[in-house]
């Protein structure tokens, strides 16, 4: 599997991502946002989170308008996977790559601490390490991880079994509980809690693995 990390101005989160896909077998390449190519021959590009571009206007707006992002569309539309998480998943709703968009906490504050978070589907290259209703121990850390989408756009996701995580006590107000969302072809995921976060032991944890190990294999397998 050879994996990109997207890095923008106020990525904070890009190196443990890139040492989560290593440790599970990846070679990794760390591209700028301002790079207009991937390398060749990745299999999938992973957008980390932080406060790019200080998420001055709306969180990932500014980012996902980054030369880099272009080729990160393209590479969905050729069926390439993609996965954003925290600011990398508004970052793809801001591109239109997936749907809806991350408002600001029902609370109106930064909440950093970890969750527990329901594994809603199985059914996709990045979930298959985990039984659906399994619940893991993940890390959220945001101020913009209030989902939300119109009516249609929640039955939708609900009915095409697209939502790939919620919270089992949600903290940030987001619809139908929703931490994380699939793509209509399933190679595509957007999730605000931060499964590098738990890709170590040393991190406290070991929850995030699974989803490393089983995007890993189902590539290698590929």
């Amino acid at each position: 599997m050879h994996a990109a990390v997207v890095v923008f101005p106020g990525s904070n989160c890009d190196r443990d991502l890139a040492v989560a896909f290593e440790a599970a077998g990846a070679k990794v390449s760390m591209v700028w946002h301002k790079d207009t190519e991937l390398p060749s021959g990745v299999d999938i590009v992973g957008v980390p989170g932080g406060f790019s571009y200080g998420d001055y206007l709306r969180c990932g707006a500014i980012a996902a308008n980054s030369p880099i992002c272009r080729e990160v569309a393209a590479h969905a539309e050729r069926g390439g996977y993609v996965m954003g998480i925290c600011n990398g998943f508004q970052v793809l709703t801001e591109t239109g790559l997936l749907p809806g968009a991350l408002l600001r906490n029902a609370g109106l504050k930064y909440i950093c601490k970890t969750v527990g978070l329901k594994v809603a589907t199985s059914d996709s290259d990045f979930t298959s390490g985990y039984n659906a209703g399994a619940v893991i121990d993940i890390p959220i850390a945001h101020h913009d991880g209030n989902y939300y989408a119109d009516s249609d756009t929640i039955t939708e996701l609900l009915a095409e079994d697209r939502v790939a995580f919620t919270y089992e006590d949600n903290p940030n107000g987001a619809q139908a509980d929703i931490a994380g969302i699939l793509s209509a072809n399933r190679r595509v995921l957007g999730m605000m809690p931060h499964p590098e976060r738990r890709a170590d032991p040393v991190h406290g944890g070991t929850d995030g693995v699974a989803l490393f190990r089983a995007l890993a294999g189902a590539l290698v397998t590929a």
